[in-house]
């Protein structure tokens, strides 16, 4: 029969009282609650000095950010509960300074409208909308087309049409742009695969055959 109750005096985790600082311990808390009690102020500055320097060895990443020796004895402070009496190098931080909710930024409200191009190629259709009719333009489009077809391959691995682009180019542009007739993208390489960010093998057209072949046995490899 399993025993329901602690009767052998185990100490829990769960049934302590919660740290504000889980990074440094509950042995750094139980430092710091005895440093409270030494009454001499020399000596309690001593330990405090102490208690900072296994703080930093506990948590060696402070070091890479900016004034990380005053971060550790605001650390110090706020485990202590903001009640320290110690000639610390450092001021002692105001309480709702460190509590302040940090200023949310605000975020785009705008919508994408087409997710699989991305919100720069939106941006660059817009750029483009005011630009003059003409080679510069036709060149431009061509070029923007190009990589679209490519992010394009890259969600939906079925072939797509030039003129399902150009279509896209209008619709994203609310048609302020019109592409002009006659316009045709390069033909796509057959040997060319396009992944998904995140595989680094073979993204787009370029690549050696060893690549490419490397890249077709992975594929086949992920699909067992």
């Amino acid at each position: 029969m399993l025993e329901t109750e602690n009767n052998i005096g185990l100490d829990y985790n769960t049934e302590r009282e919660r740290l504000g600082m889980p990074e440094y311990g509950r042995n750094i808390l139980k430092m710091v609650e005895a440093l409270r009690d030494i009454p001499d102020r020399e000596k309690r500055t001593e330990q405090a000095r102490a208690i900072v320097k296994v703080m930093e060895l506990l948590n060696p990443q402070v070091r890479q950010t900016d004034n990380y020796d005053q971060k550790l004895w605001d650390h110090l402070y706020m485990i202590a509960g903001f009640d320290l009496d110690v000639d610390a190098p450092y001021p002692m931080p105001q309480e709702e300074e460190l509590k302040t909710r940090p200023v949310p930024i605000p975020m785009k409200g705008e919508k994408i409208k087409a997710t699989h191009y991305g919100r720069n190629i939106e941006k660059i259709i817009d750029l483009l909308s005011g630009q003059p009719d003409g080679e510069i333009k036709t060149a431009m489009l061509k070029s923007l087309a190009t990589y679209m077809r490519q992010q394009y391959l890259i969600w939906n691995k079925d072939s797509v049409s030039d003129e399902t682009i150009f279509k896209d180019i209008e619709k994203l542009s609310e048609h302020r742009i019109k592409v002009p007739e006659g316009l045709r993208l390069n033909q796509i390489d057959t040997d060319a695969s396009f992944a998904r960010p995140g595989l680094s093998i073979n993204v787009g057209q370029g690549g050696s055959g060893k690549n490419r072949n490397g890249y077709r046995k992975f594929v086949k490899g992920k699909r067992k």
